[in-house]
């Protein structure tokens, strides 16, 4: 059975799908089965993954609004081991569609269900919203990673999304646990990205990830060659650091099942 983790943070422009693509991309690198569910109307994880959004139909609008399953609308990537659930345009308007619908917090945890023993891991790109989307993500998921861009407002947008956890957690998935936190774009020339690191380390102690992710130029152009950086540029730095976060979220998985 899976283990699905949302990616998570209202905050756009953190590295959140960045973070999700390239996670995705390490843990299938090590045989293991992923997919990797895009529910952020940009579609931006489809596209990091060398996807024209016109070139296909599949989307996950259609299992939420439960016209479709969700085993018609998964896609095979260039990556062995590796799916994608893509998004849709279609989904900027899902608060408005699902209102109606009975149940709609758990729409996608139910399609979840049906397809979980074919997987290791449900990885989930949040929308960078705390809307009925993330709540869908966050009542399917088994834990959340928040991505953390290194400044100023930081640690305001995080306070926020836990508030939004904490109420998950009493309303609709009891279960859920933050994994861990990934500082991003972490510039070490500035003064303000290691006064950033140690406010968040000094506030939230090892739910913190060793690893910081560098700024790095391979990681922005990855995107734009419809690959995750680890198969742009596997030395760069941004690949190898991704490549320890991955490493982290495995150990960090098998202590927790191991208690």
């Amino acid at each position: 059975m899976a283990v699905v983790i949302s990616f998570a943070n209202q905050k756009g422009g953190v590295g959140k799908t960045t973070t999700a693509i390239n996670i995705a991309a390490s843990l299938a690198t090590i045989k293991k089965r992923v997919l990797l569910i895009d529910i952020d109307s940009q579609g931006n994880a489809g596209t990091g993954l060398g996807f024209v959004r016109a070139s296909h139909k599949q989307s996950v609008y259609g299992v939420l609004l439960g016209t479709a399953t969700i085993t018609e609308n998964i896609l095979t990537t260039a990556i062995p081991n590796l799916h994608l659930l893509p998004a849709s345009a279609k989904l900027a308007g899902a608060e408005l569609d699902m209102l109606d619908i009975e149940n709609r917090e758990y729409r996608l945890r139910d399609a979840i269900k049906t397809i979980e023993d074919n997987y290791d891991y449900i990885l989930i790109d949040c929308p960078p919203a705390l809307g009925m989307l993330t709540i869908n993500a966050l009542s399917a998921s088994d834990y959340v990673i928040i991505p953390l861009q290194c400044e100023f407002f930081a640690l305001e947008g995080v306070q926020q999304l836990l508030s939004t956890i904490a109420a998950i957690q009493q309303k609709w998935n009891p279960k859920l646990d933050i994994l861990g936190m990934v500082l991003t774009m972490y510039d070490k020339k500035l003064g303000l990205t290691k006064a950033v690191e140690d406010d968040v380390r000094e506030t939230f102690g090892n739910k913190v990830f060793k690893t910081v992710v560098p700024r790095n130029v391979r990681i922005s152009e990855a995107p734009s060659h419809g690959k995750p950086v680890l198969f742009h540029d596997f030395k760069s730095s941004g690949a190898q650091a991704y490549l320890r976060v991955a490493t982290e979220v495995v150990n960090a998985l098998e202590q927790k099942e191991s208690k």
